[in-house]
């Protein structure tokens, strides 16, 4: 029997376990899923006979060495920032090791030695960042295999609320973790190519520089810049294309609302707050407006955030609850955007019967034989329950299908990588469709960058 050791078992899991469950028998294989909180790991089992719950705690060598020495190969599911503790311990005792984290510059400096021993350490096989390398992959190697050049490459991601729970003014809710929609753009610039000009996006102009773009049945969406579009010219291959640009989708008019938070500072991560646990909504947002007599709190948001009476605006901060004086905080040292994150939770948190929805959308343009040509890609997937997310199908599905992939050697390519080669990606693409995650392709004429024609570059 081969073991599968599955390290941390947050909600994020569901759909990985119950799948490997599911290929127990056939595949002949045992999960051991360890986790800080026992708990999480025995409900994660579930009581199923090929899988033992323990507890691990991730920073206790004697916790987690005899874990990792024993099992066949090794799925991290902790933060991303933890996964280096697990990687040194596979390259010790010689395991194979998946994540779906994008690789740190502390596992891409493990690579040669992962190299010399032969092993596979498959990272960033998620959705974003996983399915969309794959399903980018794909077609950009099929427009080379016709003897295609690349001109032009656009990718967006997101996860929203499916259109039948949409049902607030931002329309957005939490479906992943919320810090990082708290702090999404933050630590550096964006960085992308447009029609052969380098462009740079700084955090404070992010959510007022978006892309709109059209997906059939489901309507007009927006995209702002992810952090470095450009690092994925040698990654994919792109280093002749005139455009490369990776972006978050959300729906029109999200990021002009949350440039309103951006402006008066309430997702700064950088400081404590002072009395933060017994501060309300109300203290909250007028610690950051300037000091006034007379005009109220309303008053002074709508000044200097430039609000007009009619404007939508207003509407969603007021949906929030933001100006409440009995509601608190409630936490202790609360960064501003810890703070804000709490607020949010409030109004956003999915309820019970509420779906999500991960919305892919691909833009490739290119030459063939003379004449350029665009195609454009999307995928469209919604959860079922709280439990078989789309978040948690389209990030947990392929990590267990390269897991059952690298035991069964259909994956042998070693190093630290990412699943950029065709062994990788055509079968799980292929299995993805069985659970109706699949790509509508659509070719066009081919539009460029500026197909709306506008004057400047």
């Amino acid at each position: 029997m081969r073991e599968i050791l599955i390290v941390g078992a947050g909600k994020s899991t569901s759909v990985l376990i119950n799948y490997l469950l599911q290929q127990a028998e056939t595949e002949d294989l045992f999960l051991r899923i360890g986790d800080i909180d026992i708990n999480n790991a025995r409900n994660a089992c579930k009581d199923h006979p090929k899988c033992e719950a323990f507890t691990l705690d991730v920073f206790k060598p004697e916790s987690r060495e005899p874990a990792i020495k024993r099992a066949d190969i090794v799925i991290s599911m902790l933060p991303a920032r933890f996964h280096i503790e697990v990687a040194r311990d596979c390259l010790k005792f010689g395991k194979n090791m998946v994540t779906a984290s994008y690789i740190s510059e502390e596992m891409k400096a493990l690579d040669t030695e992962v190299k010399q021993k032969g092993l596979v350490f498959m990272n960033e096989i998620g959705v974003d960042p996983g399915i969309d390398h794959m399903s980018a992959m794909q077609v950009i190697d099929r427009i080379r295999d016709k003897g295609g050049k690349m001109l032009l490459f656009e990718s967006f991601t997101g996860g929203l609320v499916a259109p039948e729970s949409d049902n607030n003014l931002w329309n957005y809710k939490f479906t992943w973790n919320p810090r990082n929609v708290v702090v999404a753009g933050q630590g550096g610039v964006a960085e992308f190519i447009q029609e052969g000009k380098y462009k740079y996006i700084p955090y404070h102009r992010l959510f007022r520089r978006t892309e709109f773009l059209e997906i059939d049945e489901y309507g007009k969406f927006e995209g702002y810049a992810n952090r470095n579009s450009l690092k994925y010219q040698s990654i994919y291959g792109l280093e002749d294309a005139l455009t490369l640009y990776r972006g978050t989708i959300r729906k029109v008019g999200f990021s002009r609302a949350w440039n309103m938070f951006v402006q008066l500072g309430m997702t700064d991560d950088s400081f404590v707050m002072k009395d933060s646990e017994d501060m309300s909504y109300r203290d909250f947002i007028n610690s950051f407006l300037p000091y006034s007599p007379s005009d109220s709190v309303e008053l002074k948001t709508r000044h200097n955030l430039k609000i007009d009476q009619d404007d939508i605006m207003w509407e969603k901060l007021l949906e929030l609850d933001i100006f409440n004086p009995d509601k608190k905080i409630g936490l202790k040292n609360a960064t501003p955007a810890q703070a804000l994150q709490k607020i949010l939770m409030d109004k956003w948190s999915l309820s019970q019967d509420d779906k999500d929805m991960i919305v892919m959308y691909h833009k490739f343009g290119y030459e063939l034989n003379g004449e350029k040509k665009q195609i454009d890609s999307t995928m469209v997937h919604i959860g079922e329950d709280q439990s078989k997310t789309a978040m948690a199908k389209t990030v947990g599905l392929p990590v267990a299908m390269a897991t059952i992939m690298i035991l069964n050697g259909e994956i042998k390519t070693p190093g630290v990588q990412l699943p950029i080669q065709k062994e990788v990606y055509e079968p799980i693409l292929k299995k993805l469709e069985n659970h109706d995650i699949k790509f509508k392709e659509k070719e066009t004429e081919y539009l460029g960058y500026n197909p709306f024609g506008e004057v400047g570059n």
